[in-house]
């Protein structure tokens, strides 16, 4: 019986010995466990910092690639006595732009998560069209099915559906007339030997080049490209100024060829941008009011007039 109670206590510290084993075993598993997470956490981290800076590189080369043509453009435009004030901006803009890709990583974060949402938002209305598409398809299924009776509500479907795609094609058409480019505060000067300018109103001995000066507006429906702005000058009894030899060519206006003055060539990024043209008629222009029009693609952007006294 003594023997019995003296085992007890031996007992009861083995268990609590084992317990305390346990534990210590659950407490080493749990810490190996966070430092594993920690450990993974942070390669992942480290990985996405990699390819962050892996595109980011990758985009700076390309602008890189870009700056280097155009040097040679411009040089090559330079020996050949061509403008080069076009290049020599978008090159200026190229180099902000490589700076501004290597101190602005936060804010292109920023810019990239508030696309994502934007792109977002456009899937869940396709998503939301393509239900309504599936929906319009089992209702016409239905019809088909249906008996002579019905046939008459068929129809009244079909009109819908018809008025429903005429309706889309004339709102893909106001979508395409409101990205096209407009002009505002088109000016034109008269610019003597000396560099004196005089606007609107003029005498030939006033003018050894024409400076036609506009601003070419913002808009955020059109894509970012490059646009070739037609300029289109025309005397007071109806002729186009045309010179070959000064960068005069021919375009397609509602189905017609129209003669054009003088071209010049910009990256358009959304934001407005003044566009200077300087031209160099060589000979005096006739004595009455002259109109000013400037094309783009097949389409009119704007319109301006300058006197000759």
């Amino acid at each position: 019986m003594e023997e019995h109670q003296s085992n007890e206590p031996q007992k009861s510290a083995e268990t609590k010995s084992i317990t305390r084993t346990h534990i210590l075993i659950v407490a080493l598993v749990l810490l190996f466990s966070v430092l594993v997470f920690f450990f993974w956490q942070n390669k992942q981290l480290e990985a996405e910092r990699q390819r962050q800076q892996q595109e980011i590189s990758e985009t700076y080369l390309k602008l890189d690639s870009v700056s280097a043509e155009l040097d040679i453009r411009i040089e090559t435009i330079r020996d050949l006595g061509g403008e080069i004030d076009t290049l020599e901006a978008l090159k200026a803009q190229l180099e902000t732009d490589k700076k501004n890709l290597l101190t602005t990583q936060r804010n292109q974060r920023t810019r990239i998560s508030q696309l994502n949402e934007r792109v977002s938002g456009y899937r869940e209305l396709l998503l939301l069209k393509d239900q309504e598409i599936e929906e319009l398809k089992v209702l016409n299924t239905q019809l088909v099915e249906e008996n002579t009776t019905l046939k008459v509500e068929k129809n009244q479907l079909n009109e819908s559906i018809n008025r429903l795609q005429q309706d889309t094609e004339e709102l893909q058409g106001k979508v395409a007339t409101a990205s096209r480019l407009q002009i505002q505060g088109l000016s034109v000067y008269a610019v003597n030997a000396s560099g004196r300018e005089r606007e609107g109103e003029f005498r030939n001995r006033h003018v050894d080049n024409l400076k036609i000066q506009f601003t070419v507006m913002d808009n955020e429906i059109a894509p970012i490209e490059g646009k070739e702005l037609l300029l289109r000058i025309t005397a007071p009894d109806g002729n186009v100024l045309f010179d070959v030899s000064r960068g005069s060519g021919s375009f397609t206006f509602d189905g017609r060829e129209l003669f054009y003055t003088a071209k010049q060539e910009i990256l358009y990024d959304k934001t407005s941008q003044l566009v200077t043209y300087l031209y160099d008629k060589g000979s005096d222009y006739s004595v009455g009011q002259h109109k000013v029009e400037v094309y783009t693609d097949d389409y009119l952007m704007g319109t301006g007039v300058f006197m000759v006294k």
